[in-house]
């Protein structure tokens, strides 16, 4: 089975440092599984990693698509099966980094998604449905055909919510129900999946630090700058967290002070969903900074780890 390294964990823990120093340490290149940093112009909002960041490290799947292109979990799988080939013909090691799940899932078990799901003329219908009344609406709507898919996606994740309802008309069979038998799926890959972690105050700490960091680089702007191009809060890209609500105070909704406040609220309850969906993934290395004096400690701990799953070979 051919190699792969997965460095996933939530907002903010500090994924983009250590998977650099990965990447150096096997080889390796980076694709990322981050649903807004694959957006040109959306650079502030979505931490982008910037090219100074990558210390010459090869990245996928950032800086590709324009704000109104169609990125979801197929397209994902798709591109990312694609630059994994180019990898592996290079003779280096494919390093998946980043915190959206469902993604990571998609390639690392090979989930199968039917063409049955797409159904455009239902999806338009559901995004007027939200618009008109609202995401709660929608959810509830969700709610009631699969309750455990509405546990597990916020009411503001519209692309999920969506994408949900829609399989669910066109199949007739819960999504949740069909991601539960397909994460069953051995993966075809000698894989690592870690998950970093740290202890909550210091986490929150950060993510807090990070909404600060964001408005002194000029968030407002960039989201003005998008909104000037004709990228509406209605897309999927514009309703990342940070895009939504900055749209929200230029159109006068909150103030400045109660935009950040709200940002910071949402990204920690972002934050913990996603340490729960990693905690739930089978066949995970749990890496807590907390249990290591340092992070060269802790980038020890992984390249051994590697090491002992002949991911790499000993020198």
């Amino acid at each position: 089975m051919k190699p792969l390294v997965v460095i996933t964990g939530p907002t903010a823990v500090g994924k983009t440092e250590l998977s650099i120093k990965i990447a150096k340490a096997i080889d390796g290149e980076i694709i990322s599984a981050d649903s807004i940093q694959v957006y040109k112009h959306m650079d502030i909002g979505s931490a982008k990693i910037t090219k100074e960041e990558m210390q010459g490290i090869k990245h996928y799947l950032v800086d590709e698509f324009e704000p109104d292109e169609e990125f979801n979990v197929h397209v994902f799988k798709e591109k990312t099966l694609e630059y994994m080939d180019k990898i592996y013909e290079a003779g280096k090691i494919p390093i998946i980094v980043g915190g959206t799940g469902f993604y990571i899932q998609s390639v690392l078990y090979d989930i199968q998604f039917n063409d049955e799901e797409i159904d455009s003329a239902y999806r338009k219908e559901l995004e007027n449905i939200a618009k008109e009344k609202g995401n709660d609406y929608l959810h509830n709507m969700l709610k009631e055909v699969d309750e455990e898919s509405a546990l597990n996606i916020h009411k503001n994740n519209l692309k999920r919510v969506i994408r949900a309802l829609e399989f669910y008309k066109n199949t007739g069979e819960k999504i949740s129900t069909h991601n539960e038998e397909q994460s069953q799926n051995i993966s075809p890959y000698n894989f690592v999946y870690f998950v970093l972690n740290d202890k909550r105050e210091l986490l929150y700490e950060r993510i807090n630090k990070r909404v600060d960091i964001m408005f002194d680089k000029g968030l407002v702007n960039e989201v003005k700058n998008l909104l000037n191009m004709g990228y509406t809060k209605d897309l999927v890209s514009m309703n990342g967290i940070g895009y939504k609500e900055v749209v929200d105070y230029i159109n006068g909704k909150y103030s400045l002070d109660e935009t950040k406040e709200i940002i910071k609220r949402e990204t920690r309850h972002f934050a913990k969903r996603q340490l729960t969906w990693f905690r739930r993934e089978k066949d995970v290395t749990m890496v807590n900074y907390f249990d290591y004096d340092s992070i060269d400690d802790t980038l020890k701990y992984m390249i051994n780890t590697l090491r002992e799953k002949d991911i790499i070979k000993n020198d």
